[in-house]
C-alpha cells in the first residue's frame, strides 16, 4: 500500500499534514486514472490507520486529518476474474517446471502470491501445508490475518507434483519451496515475466493475475457443491461474506460440465504431464 502512496506524498511529514493535504493526495491519485473506487477506499482506510497509530504513539497531535476527507469520484471497480478448471489445467500443462508446480500450488491451495513465495518445506507435513509467512517486495511478514496463518489440505494431484519438485531440489527438509538460483525465495513476478508469460503467449492462453487462481478455487469448489463456510476455511478468510462477495464468481452453465471433466481428469493417470516422470 505504501509503495502506491509514496509517489504522491512528496516531502509531506505526518505531523505537518492537515485534512486539505490528505484530500489533495486522494484527488491527485484519482486524476491519474490508475485507481478505482475500491482502491481509493483502501488507501483512505490505510492512511486513517497510520494517523491513528501516530496518535497512539505520540508522533502526532490533533484530530485525525483523514477523518473529514471525502472520497473523490472515480471509476467503479472492474469485474475480477476467476480461472476455470479447464484454464487451470491448460496453463499448468503449457509452462515448464518448476513454474508448472508453482501454478498447480496456487491453483489447488488458493494461497496468495506472497504466501506462495513464503512457503517453506518444514511447514509441509501430514498432507497439509501450514502458511506461516508472506513475502511482499522481498520482506517477510506475518500472513494477512490470524485466520490466514492456518494449514491447507493438499490434494493427491498436487502432492505428487510437490514430491517430484522436492526431489529435483535434492530432497531438502527445510527452506523455500520455490527458490531462485541463490536458494532464496523466488520472485514470482520474475518467474511470470521470464517463464510463464512467454509460454502462455505461445499457446494463446490469457493471464489474469495470480489472484485469479484464488478466486477460481473458490468458484470451482462452490460449483462442486462445497458449502461457503468450508470454502472460507480453505481460503482462510476472516469473514465468510468476503468469500461470498469477492471470491465466489457466477460462471457459465457449461463450466459445470468442465468441472466434472476436471474432477475425473485429476484421477486419470493419462492426463499426467510427461515431464513429471522421474528419469
Amino acid at each position: 500500500m505504501w509503495e502506491q502512496l509514496k509517489p504522491f506524498c512528496d516531502a509531506l511529514w505526518i505531523r505537518d499534514a492537515r485534512t486539505r493535504d490528505i484530500q489533495s493526495i486522494l484527488d491527485t491519485m484519482v486524476q491519474t486514472g490508475r485507481f478505482n473506487v475500491t482502491s481509493v477506499k483502501h488507501i483512505k482506510s490505510f492512511l486513517s490507520g497510520v494517523y491513528r497509530l501516530a496518535l497512539q504513539q505520540g508522533y502526532y497531535e490533533g484530530p485525525n486529518p483523514v477523518r473529514e476527507t471525502s472520497l473523490p469520484r472515480t471509476r467503479p471497480s472492474e469485474e475480477t476474474y476467476a480461472y476455470s478448471l479447464e484454464e487451470v489445467l491448460a496453463m499448468i500443462n503449457a509452462v515448464p517446471e518448476p513454474a508448472a508446480t508453482m501454478l498447480a500450488t496456487v491453483a489447488f491451495t488458493g494461497v496468495r502470491k506472497g504466501e506462495l513465495r513464503g512457503m517453506l518445506w518444514e511447514n509441509y507435513r501430514d498432507g497439509e501445508f501450514l502458511i506461516s509467512r508472506s513475502i511482499w517486495h522481498g520482506i517477510a511478514t506475518e500472513p494477512k490475518s490470524k485466520k490466514s496463518k492456518a494449514p491447507i489440505p493438499i490434494i493427491n494431484n498436487l502432492a505428487a507434483r510437490l514430491a517430484l519438485h522436492r526431489e529435483r531440489q535434492g530432497t531438502p527438509i527445510a527452506g523455500p519451496v520455490f527458490q531462485n538460483r541463490l536458494g532464496k525465495p523466488a520472485d514470482m513476478n520474475n518467474v511470470l515475466r521470464r517463464t510463464i508469460q512467454p509460454a502462455l503467449n505461445a499457446t494463446g492462453l490469457q493471464w489474469h493475475g495470480w489472484h485469479a487462481f484464488r478466486r477460481g478455487l473458490a468458484t470451482n469448489l462452490h460449483r462442486l457443491g462445497v458449502d461457503d463456510l468450508t470454502i472460507q476455511a480453505i481460503l482462510r478468510h476472516s469473514n465468510v461474506s468476503v468469500t461470498q462477495t469477492c471470491y465466489i464468481k457466477t460462471v457459465r452453465a457449461d463450466a459445470v460440465a468442465a468441472m466434472e471433466k476436471f474432477e475425473i481428469a485429476l484421477n486419470d493417470t493419462k492426463v499426467t504431464p510427461k515431464r513429471l516422470t522421474v528419469m
